[in-house]
């Protein structure tokens, strides 16, 4: 090869490395803006549904209503917040429901056993926290993969509640009015349950923006692969994203109980459909690596929205499961046509 020919291929090579880099960088802005836009087309979607059932039902634009959405939501998106996270590193976790359902017990029955209610909360998330760590060891050292664990931890938690409880529901009216006050007060109007509600979702919405341990999450989720060979302790980071979603669940679980002054045995069957439906359709993705925090509550608020309507309009409870699920199949069916073209 001549020098000229040579120094002409140079010229190309570092022609083509800048363009390289220059597509990544579109490509990544187009993603931000397809995010962007998911969101944006969920607030629309849920404005629509607010104007049209405005007209159809006198009773949806009432405070009562908004009141009851808002508290229902507020809860169940406590567990979406860990859900979504563990969907991003490319988990996925059946036993929400039950793991709530097995706080509110933990927490009733050592209430009920003589121990002050706050320790007993606190001793029920910690449980919580500890299936979950149970969980991660079966994912990240024994290999299992999260749905299989997850359906096995499902049943084996729910069994525990019925054990615990003898299949028949607590009752914890004695509960002290301080400790009520978590799931029935309000300050100023505005009930602690939401306000604790925006703390959760303010702190992991900005860590899972900002945070380089969180941002660990996305690497993990996207290429497992690429991050070990990064330097990234994947295994790790599953670890404790599992963990975090159980701990959530458990709080959403004592919440729960100091709202309703009970403990249910089959409460919480059924949730992790909510759940994980909310965080598909706000843009978290079943292959892992996409997702944000505010998308997820959107789609958390878009089903409470459409829960509330088909109540409002007396649609019958078994087509309001079927049209839950529709959603869920579109919603599953639009991450995987996005999931491909990306690929």
């Amino acid at each position: 090869m001549s020098p000229r020919e040579a120094g002409e291929t140079l010229m190309q090579a570092e022609i083509k490395a800048p363009e390289t880099a220059i597509e990544k960088h579109t490509r990544r802005i187009n993603f931000a803006r397809l995010a962007s836009m998911r969101e944006a087309g969920l607030i629309v979607i849920i404005l629509a549904l607010c104007i049209a059932m405005s007209f159809a039902s006198p009773h949806f634009l009432t405070w009562g209503n908004f009141r009851a959405m808002l508290m229902s939501f507020s809860i169940e998106g406590i567990v979406v917040v860990g859900m979504t996270i563990l969907l991003i590193v490319g988990g996925i976790d059946l036993s929400v429901g039950s793991v709530v359902c097995f706080s509110m017990v933990v927490s009733g029955a050592l209430f009920l056993a003589g121990l002050d209610p706050w320790t007993a909360s606190l001793i029920g998330i910690g449980v919580s926290a500890l299936i979950g760590a149970a969980m991660g060891f079966f994912v990240t050292v024994v290999g299992l993969n999260h749905f299989i664990t997850s359906l096995a931890a499902m049943v084996i938690v729910r069994g525990l509640c019925l054990v615990i409880t003898k299949g028949t529901p607590l009752s914890l009216f004695t509960l002290p009015p301080a400790f009520k006050a978590i799931g029935q007060g309000s300050f100023h109007g505005l009930p602690y349950v939401i306000i604790i509600f925006v703390v959760v979702v303010a702190i992991f919405d900005f860590l899972l923006r900002r945070a380089t341990a969180f941002r660990k999450v996305f690497y993990t989720g996207s290429n497992e692969k690429a991050a070990q060979f990064s330097g990234i302790k994947t295994k790790q980071v599953k670890f404790w994203v599992t963990v975090l979603c159980s701990t959530l669940a458990g709080l959403a679980g004592v919440i729960y109980m100091a709202r309703f002054g009970a403990a249910t045995p089959t409460f919480g069957a059924g949730m992790e459909l909510n759940i994980i439906a909310a965080a598909v359709i706000g843009g978290a993705s079943l292959n892992g690596g996409s997702g944000t925090i505010f998308g997820a509550i959107l789609g958390m608020a878009l089903l409470s929205v459409v829960t509330s309507s088909l109540i409002l309009l007396d649609v019958s409870v078994y087509w309001q499961d079927m049209i839950k699920g529709c959603i869920l199949l579109a919603a599953v069916s639009i991450d995987h046509f996005l999931h491909r073209k990306k690929s």
